[in-house]
C-alpha cells in the first residue's frame, strides 16, 4: 500500500480496488467484518485502559463499577449509534426517517432499523447512547458523573481510529473529488479521484486525539480537574469532525441539505459539541483542582 501511495500522482490516482482490501474475514458460513471487529477491539481497549487508570490515585470509581459501566456503554454505542443514524441520515418522503418505516429487507429480519449488518451507525447517536449509559451507572452507584466521563473519554478515540480504518477497508464514506497526489478512486462512488477522508478522520479524530488524551492523563494532573479530560475530548472531537467534513462527501440523501445550508449534517451536529467542550474546559480550569489524595469509592 505504501508503494502505491508513493508512486501515485494527480494524473494517475490510486484505485482503491487495486489495494486488495476485503470487508472482513471469510469463515465459510459468514463473514466476520472488520467494522464489527473495530467496535469489539475499541471496547476492549477502552475497558483495559480504564482499568489501568483506576489503579492510579484519584480514581472516581472501583473496578466493579467499570465492569458494569462498559456493559451498558457497549449497549449505548450500538443502540444510540443505530438510532442516531436512522434519525439523522435516513430521510423519508413523509418526514419520518425511512429506517423506522422500511420493512422491505430480505432475510430473516425485514425491518431496516434492525439490520445492523447492512451498515449505518452515527457517531453523534453513539455519543448520546454512551452518555446515557454513564449517567445511569453514575446515578445508580452514586458516582461523580463528570469524573466518570473524564476517565471513559480517554480511551474513546481508539474506537474512532479503528472504526474509520474499517470504513476505509470497506471502501465507504469516501471524500470529495480532488486532484491531490494521494487521491483515490472508490468503486462505490464513480471514476473521480477523491480524498481518502476515512484516513484523515482516523488520523485526526482517532490517533491524534488518542495521543492527546493519554498524555493529558499520564503526564499531567488533568484528572484532578473534574471535567477537563471530558471537555478536551468533546472539544477535540468536535473540531476534528468539523474540519474533516470539508473533505468528506456528504451522504447522498443529504447532499441537497448540505448545498442549501452550506454545511453538512455532520458539521451542524458537531457545532453543539464544540461549544459544549469549550464551556466544560473553561469551567474545569476555573475550578480548584482536587487533592492528590482523592480516593475511589469502595
Amino acid at each position: 500500500m505504501l508503494s502505491l501511495l508513493a508512486a501515485s500522482g494527480a494524473a494517475d490516482p490510486i484505485h482503491w480496488a487495486d489495494l486488495g482490501l476485503r470487508p472482513g474475514i471469510e469463515l465459510g458460513f459468514f463473514t466476520l467484518r472488520f467494522y464489527s471487529l473495530a467496535y469489539l477491539f475499541g471496547v476492549i481497549f477502552a475497558y483495559w485502559h480504564t482499568s489501568k487508570m483506576l489503579k492510579e490515585p484519584g480514581a472516581p470509581m472501583a473496578q466493579r463499577h467499570a465492569d458494569d459501566l462498559f456493559f451498558y456503554c457497549t449497549l449505548g454505542v450500538i443502540i444510540g449509534g443505530r438510532l442516531g443514524y436512522a434519525a439523522f441520515y435516513t430521510g423519508g418522503e413523509t418526514g419520518i426517517p425511512s429506517a423506522f418505516t422500511d420493512f422491505s429487507g430480505d432475510g430473516f429480519v425485514s425491518w431496516k432499523l434492525l439490520r445492523l449488518w447492512d451498515g449505518g451507525m452515527a457517531f453523534h447517536g453513539g455519543l448520546i447512547g454512551v452518555t446515557v449509559a454513564m449517567a445511569y451507572v453514575a446515578w445508580r452507584d452514586k458516582l461523580n458523573f463528570i469524573r466518570v466521563v473524564d476517565y471513559v473519554s480517554v480511551g474513546v478515540p481508539m474506537g474512532m481510529l479503528l472504526g474509520r480504518l474499517a470504513n476505509f477497508v470497506n471502501g465507504e464514506l469516501w471524500g470529495r473529488a480532488t486532484d491531490v497526489p494521494w487521491a483515490m478512486v472508490f468503486p462505490g462512488a464513480d471514476e473521480l479521484p477523491r480524498h481518502p477522508s476515512q484516513l484523515y478522520q482516523a488520523g485526526l479524530e482517532g490517533l491524534a486525539l488518542l495521543i492527546v488524551m493519554i498524555l493529558l492523563f499520564w503526564k499531567t494532573r488533568a484528572r484532578y480537574r473534574p471535567g477537563l479530560l471530558a471537555g478536551v475530548f468533546t472539544l477535540g472531537m468536535g473540531i476534528s469532525r468539523f474540519v474533516n467534513e470539508f473533505f468528506r462527501q456528504p451522504d447522498a440523501q443529504l447532499a441537497d441539505f448540505a448545498a442549501r445550508t452550506g454545511l453538512s449534517m455532520g458539521q451542524w451536529l458537531t457545532i453543539p459539541l464544540i461549544l459544549t467542550g469549550l464551556i466544560v474546559v473553561l469551567y474545569a480550569l476555573r475550578k480548584k483542582p482536587l487533592g492528590a489524595g482523592t480516593t475511589q469509592p469502595a
